[in-house]
C-alpha cells in the first residue's frame, strides 16, 4: 500500500467509524456488530502507527484515552454557568409561573426536560470540531476537562453536516450508567474495598482522574441540552435541540419522552408526575425535572438573578423510601479483611424492587443511626448496589430493644478485628486463615487483569480450596493434572486448560504480577509505577517509606502498606516460591531502552511526521522520562511539532521551560 493509498484508506475508516459511533450512541441504530466495529477500529490504529504523518487528534482511536493529566487547568467560561433554583412542591411552581407570567404580560410556552442527576459540563466547537470541555466550578471559571471528555463516545468529536456556527458552545450533563455503576461495585465489593458512593459523585471525580484511558474504561454518557452562541440561531429552546442533533449531539429524546413541550401548568405536571412514576425504569439517575420557558426572546426579556436564570426552574423528586424491620445484621468479609455490616431487612417494596438487605457502611455509621436490635428503619434507594439505611422510626421502638453492639471478631475465623488511625473500616488481619480471605486473595491473583489465569474462575478456586488442594496463590504453581480429575465437573480437558493456563501466567509481565500479590493499594497504576521505579521485586521489597514515597504519585499510606506488606515473613516466602516457579519479578528492558531521559518530566504538544505521538510517549517512557499532558512548573522539556497549542507556547515561554523539535528528541535517545 502506497502512502496515499494509506491515507485515503485512513480517511475512509475514520469517517465509517465516526458514522457507526452516531448510529449507536446518538441514534440507537447500529448498522454493524461491535465484532465488526472493533475490527475496523484495529485496521485504523495499526495504519496510523505505521503512518504517524497523518495523525489526526480527532481520530476515532483517541476514544481509548491514554493521556495523562497532571493538572486541570483553569478556564473562564464565555457564559456564566448558573445553578438552577429548585422547588419541592406544585404550589411553589406555580408561584414561579405566576411570577414570570406577570413579568412578561403575554402567553408563554414551556419545554420540561429530565434533571440528569450527573457533572455539568460545557464543550466548545469551532468549525464543527471539539475544542475544549470544561466543568461547571464556581459558574465563572471552571477546568479544563477535554481530555477526558474526548473518550465519552456519545460526545461527538467532529459534527455531521455543515449548518453549525463557526464557534459554539453546548452545555449538558455528564453521568454514569447504572447497570456499568453496578457492576464496578460488585467488583470492588468482591475486592474488599468500599462501593463508590453513588453515580453522580463517581461519574463527577471520574472526570477529574489523570489518566484518560481509566476514564475510557469506565460507563459514562451524556445527554447534552443548551446550545450557547454569539448569534441567535433559532427562535426557541425546542428548535435548538432537533437541529442539535441532526449536528451529531445526544439530545434528549422526544420519542422517549426524556423532552417535552408544555402549554399550562396542568401539562407540566403531567410530564412531573410521568416521571415521578417511570424514573425507575431509565438507565440513568434523575432527581426532578427542569421546567424552561420555550422561547429565546422571552428568555433574554425574563433575564436572570445573580445566580439563577428567571426563564427557568428545577422540580426536585423527593428521595424514596420505606420503612421494615431490621431482622439482623451480618458482617461481611472482603478479600483484604475488610468488614462491611449489612442490614438484613423484612422484604419491602422499593422502587420498584424487593429489597432484603441495605448498606450500613461502617461502625460509625451504625452508631452515628444509633440502631437498636429490631428497629423499624427507613430505607432510600440511591445508586449503591444495595439500598442504605438513612433513620429509624423511633415511634416503633420496643421498650426492651438493646442498642446494637459492633462485632469484636471476624464472623468467619473468630480473629480480633483491627481499625487502623483514620481508617473507616475495620479489618480481620488473619490473612493466611481466614476463609473470605484466602479465597479473595487467590480470585485477585487469577483474575484477568491480574494473572488472567485462563481456565480457572472463582467457582474453581472455591473448589480447590475446599478440597484443601490450595490454601495460597502460589500452591497453584504445585498443582498437577491428576489432582484435578477427580473433583466435581472436572474433565480431562477442564484440567488441562487449568494447567496450561497456570504455565502461561509464568510470561505475565511483572507489573501484573506485582498488582496480583493484593497489596492493599496498590492497583493497576500504582504497580505500574512502581515496577517501572525499582525494576525488581528484590529493590521493592528493600525500599524504605521514604524511597517508595519519593517515587512519583506514591503518597504515605501506599507507602506504609507496602512496607507493612514484604515486613510480614509469610508474604516475604509467597513471594520468594513465585519467584523460584519462574514468574517473572523484574522488568524486562525493551531493546533500544536507557535512562536518556530519567528523571525529566516532558510533554508533547502538536504534530509530528517522523513519530506520532503515541510513539512518542511511548519512547520517553522507555528511555527513562515521564511524560504529562499539561505544562506546570515541573515541566522539564516539551517536544513541540506542528501546531504546537499557542497556550502551551505561552506558558512554557513564562516558565522557561526548554522547547525542542522532534529531530533534537530523536538525538537525545539516539
Amino acid at each position: 500500500m502506497t502512502k496515499e493509498q494509506a491515507r485515503e484508506k485512513m480517511e475512509v475508516l475514520r469517517k465509517e467509524l465516526d458514522e457507526h459511533n452516531h448510529r449507536y450512541y446518538i441514534l440507537d441504530d447500529p448498522a454493524i456488530s461491535d465484532y465488526e466495529f472493533d475490527q475496523k477500529l484495529a485496521e485504523l490504529q495499526k495504519l496510523e502507527e505505521e503512518h504517524p504523518e497523518f495523525d489526526d487528534p480527532l481520530s476515532p482511536t483517541r476514544r481509548v484515552g491514554g493521556d495523562i493529566t497532571k493538572d486541570f487547568p483553569t478556564v473562564k467560561h464565555k457564559y456564566p454557568m448558573m445553578s438552577l433554583s429548585n422547588t419541592y412542591s406544585r404550589e411553589e411552581l406555580e408561584d414561579f409561573l405566576n411570577r414570570i407570567a406577570k413579568l412578561l404580560g403575554e402567553d408563554m410556552e414551556f419545554v420540561c426536560e429530565l434533571k440528569y442527576d450527573g457533572a455539568a459540563v460545557g464543550i466548545t466547537y469551532r468549525e464543527g470540531k471539539l475544542l475544549r470541555a470544561v466543568t461547571r466550578g464556581d459558574g465563572s471559571q471552571g477546568d479544563d476537562i477535554t481530555t477526558n471528555i474526548k473518550t465519552i463516545k456519545s460526545i461527538p468529536l467532529q459534527l455531521q453536516g455543515n449548518s453549525y456556527p463557526e464557534e459554539f458552545e453546548i452545555r449538558g450533563e455528564i453521568f454514569m450508567l447504572l447497570e456499568g455503576f453496578n457492576k464496578m461495585n460488585e467488583e470492588r465489593v468482591a475486592e474488599g474495598l468500599e462501593p463508590f458512593a453513588n453515580p453522580r459523585n463517581t461519574a463527577s471525580g471520574t472526570l477529574k482522574m489523570q489518566d484518560s484511558s481509566v476514564v475510557a474504561a469506565r460507563p459514562l454518557d451524556s445527554f447534552l441540552y443548551f446550545v450557547l452562541s454569539e448569534e441567535r440561531l433559532f427562535e426557541n429552546h425546542h428548535d435548538s435541540m432537533l437541529k442539535a442533533r441532526e449536528w451529531g449531539f445526544r439530545i434528549p429524546y422526544p420519542e422517549k419522552k426524556y423532552i417535552a413541550k408544555a402549554q399550562n401548568i396542568s401539562e407540566i405536571f403531567d410530564f412531573i408526575n410521568y416521571w415521578e412514576e417511570h424514573r425507575n425504569e431509565l438507565p440513568f439517575e434523575i432527581d426532578g425535572v427542569v421546567v424552561k420557558v420555550n422561547s429565546y426572546a422571552q428568555q433574554e426579556r425574563l433575564g436572570t438573578t445573580a445566580k439563577a436564570p428567571r426563564w427557568a426552574i428545577a422540580y426536585k423528586y423527593k428521595a424514596e423510601q420505606v420503612a421494615t424491620r431490621l431482622n439482623s445484621i451480618s458482617y461481611q468479609v472482603g478479600r483484604t479483611g475488610a468488614i462491611t455490616p449489612v442490614a438484613n431487612l423484612e422484604p419491602v417494596l422499593l422502587a420498584g424492587t424487593t429489597v432484603k438487605r441495605a448498606s450500613l457502611h461502617n461502625k460509625d455509621q451504625i452508631e452515628k443511626l444509633g440502631l437498636h436490635e429490631n428497629d423499624y428503619v427507613f430505607v432510600e434507594k440511591g445508586g449503591e448496589i444495595i439500598p442504605k439505611v438513612v433513620g429509624i422510626d423511633l415511634k416503633q421502638r420496643q421498650p426492651e430493644a438493646k442498642a446494637i453492639q459492633y462485632i469484636t471478631h471476624c464472623p468467619e475465623c473468630n480473629t480480633q478485628l483491627i481499625r487502623e488511625e483514620g481508617e473507616a473500616l475495620h479489618y480481620c488481619p488473619n490473612e493466611s486463615g481466614c476463609p473470605p480471605q484466602v479465597k479473595g486473595r487467590i480470585q485477585h491473583f487469577i483474575s484477568r487483569k491480574a494473572m488472567d489465569i485462563e481456565g480457572m474462575g472463582s467457582e474453581t478456586i472455591e473448589l480447590l480450596v475446599n478440597e484443601g488442594l490450595i490454601e495460597n496463590y502460589a500452591d497453584l504453581y504445585d498443582l498437577q493434572k491428576d489432582q484435578l480429575l477427580p473433583l466435581e465437573r472436572m474433565a480431562e480437558k477442564s484440567a488441562q486448560n487449568i494447567i496450561d493456563g497456570i504455565e502461561a501466567s509464568k510470561q505475565v509481565p511483572f507489573e501484573k504480577v506485582l498488582f496480583a500479590l493484593g497489596i492493599r493499594y496498590v492497583g493497576e497504576t500504582v504497580a505500574k509505577k512502581l515496577a517501572r521505579h525499582f525494576e525488581t521485586i528484590e529493590a521493592l521489597m528493600k525500599a524504605s517509606e521514604e524511597e517508595l514515597v519519593n517515587v512519583d504519585e506514591i503518597g504515605q499510606r501506599i507507602a506504609e502498606s507496602v512496607t507493612g506488606f514484604f515486613s510480614e515473613e509469610a508474604n516475604r516466602l509467597l513471594t520468594e516460591r513465585l519467584k523460584n516457579k519462574g514468574l517473572q519479578f523484574e522488568v524486562v528492558k525493551e531493546e533500544g531502552a536507557s535512562n536518556a531521559l530519567e528523571g525529566l518530566t516532558i510533554v508533547i504538544s502538536g504534530n509530528f511526521e517522523r513519530y506520532s505521538r503515541t510513539e512518542i510517549k511511548e519512547l520517553i517512557e522507555k528511555h527513562g522520562g515521564k511524560n504529562t499532558g499539561s505544562v506546570s512548573g515541573k515541566t522539564d522539556l516539551i517536544v513541540a511539532g506542528e501546531g504546537m497549542g499557542p497556550s502551551k507556547r505561552k506558558k512554557a515561554e513564562e516558565l522557561g521551560v526548554k522547547i525542542i523539535d522532534e529531530h533534537e528528541f530523536a538525538r537525545m535517545i539516539s
